[in-house]
């Protein structure tokens, strides 16, 4: 007699049934419950989590203008140097890094 491989076995059919009627009767939260836990959590927001870590130091940056000699990629955005200009289009220049 031959054997269907693929058929399930009867033991794992049974868990399957049991399982799906277990899904099947297990109580599914209702919408309001599910909007009040929402709300209740959006409210959290402006606690302090525990274990967080909030810094009130303020960063200084150095901004340095735009040379003569440099330019800015129109592709990478990274500001270079007029020697690794591969070509001007448009009013956009590009380097020879985007260029390759």
């Amino acid at each position: 007699m031959a054997t269907d491989y693929d058929e399930p076995r009867s033991d794992v059919k049974e868990s399957q049934n049991n399982s799906l009627e277990a899904l099947q009767s297990a109580s599914a939260p209702d919408a309001r419950s599910v909007v009040r836990d929402l709300d209740e959590a959006d409210g959290l927001d402006g606690l302090d989590v525990p274990g967080g870590e909030f810094v009130a130091e303020e960063l200084t940056v150095q901004v340095i203008p735009q040379k003569h000699d440099e330019f800015t990629c129109y592709s990478c955005f990274l500001v270079r140097h007029r020697s690794q200009l591969a070509r001007e289009k448009n009013g956009h220049a590009y380097c020879n890094e985007c260029e390759r």
